[in-house]
């Protein structure tokens, strides 16, 4: 034991003061290495996968706070499109507010009937406004229908596609007269009692007439669609397709024509 002890002792001053076992120290350390790689294994998974982890987690909350922003972006768009569609009507509302002769109210539509068969909706304006009973409601394609009840600040207008509705017309290229009436039908006008040799085609634009003085004359109604011509009746079936946007106006106009105030 003592000479273990003391060859020890030698090999560690050798080594201290010499470099004759650096060669040995070498190959023993090429030898070592894979031992240490290997008792080193479970630190490095355990590393590895709390790096995983730790990556993981990062891209869940990078994606999370993508699809915020995604959706955040694409509200953004919608409005600016929204806006930019809106912003294209009030410029047609306006054009046709400058082409129209009598005085004009700017309004705008905050309610329609939830019955199916009532055409009617609700316009921000009302007697505060001037608005009166019979007014045309126009918006920037033609005519749309008429008060017919009335509120301070608030008013509601039967649309002239309602099955109640009737409208003097006439035929925009040759002055024949005519009675355009809803159907209940916000695509489709008829016009009454038009015989089958009047001068009518697809195509003409029908216009108020003004008689009745309830409507002013001149403004567009709506385009005829189809004209059958039925030898056995007295009558052609007339349909017409209404110029205004009855469905998708929100900014309308009030006109106070010379009538205002009659019915």
């Amino acid at each position: 034991m003592l000479s273990l002890v003391l060859v020890a002792m030698l090999l560690v001053l050798v080594n201290i003061y010499t470099n004759w076992l650096d060669p040995v120290r070498s190959r023993l350390n090429v030898v070592a290495t894979p031992f240490y790689w290997i008792t080193d294994l479970p630190g490095r998974f355990s590393r590895w996968g709390e790096e995983i982890s730790i990556s993981e987690e990062n891209l869940r909350l990078q994606n999370a706070t993508l699809e915020q922003e995604l959706l955040i972006h694409k509200r953004k768009l919608q409005t600016m499109a929204a806006l930019a569609a809106e912003n294209v009507r009030l410029r047609q509302l306006l054009n046709s507010a400058e082409m129209i002769q009598d005085r004009v109210l700017v309004a705008e539509l905050i309610g329609v009937s939830p019955d199916p068969q009532r055409h009617t909706v609700v316009v921000n304006k009302g007697s505060n406004d001037g608005v009166y009973v019979g007014q045309p409601l126009l918006d920037a394609f033609g005519l749309m229908g008429q008060v017919i009840e009335l509120s301070l600040d608030h008013s509601v207008v039967l649309l002239a596609t309602d099955a109640t509705h009737a409208l003097p017309v006439q035929i925009n290229r040759n002055g024949v007269r005519a009675v355009a009436e809803g159907v209940g039908d916000l695509y489709q006008l008829k016009l009454r009692h038009v015989s089958n040799t009047v001068d009518i085609r697809e195509g003409d634009l029908l216009v108020s007439s003004g008689l009745g003085q309830r409507f002013p004359s001149g403004y567009p109604v709506a385009e005829v669609a189809s004209v059958v011509r039925d030898p056995g009746q007295p009558f052609a079936t007339v349909i017409a397709r209404p110029m205004a946007q009855m469905n998708r106006s929100r900014h309308v106009l009030l006109v106070f024509s010379k009538f205002d105030g009659e019915s």
